[in-house]
């Protein structure tokens, strides 16, 4: 995987939270901060590994964003690994 693939993992994975009240209001709290501060922290790189970390903490998360985003759960992990440098297995 690219990195600008696993960027577009997290980028579908922002969008498929930002569809969700439940999980836009568990990011806001994640990240302590509110609306425009998430505006903001979206324009910064490592936005995109706190999105997929998100996603991650929770199995339940990974499977129903990969089932929107009709891939396998393990490119979420995947994806995540190579955002942030470390092995993905």
């Amino acid at each position: 995987m690219t990195p600008n693939e696993a960027r577009d993992i997290a980028d579908a994975g922002f969008a498929h939270i930002a569809g969700d009240t439940e999980l836009v209001g568990a990011l806001l709290a994640q990240s302590g901060s509110d609306v425009a501060g998430l505006r903001a922290m979206a324009a910064r790189p490592e936005f995109a590994v706190f999105v997929l970390d998100f996603l991650l903490e929770h199995d339940q998360r990974v499977l129903d964003f990969a089932q929107a985003a009709r891939i396998a759960p393990q490119r979420v992990q995947l994806a995540r690994a190579v955002l942030g440098g470390g092995d993905p297995w």
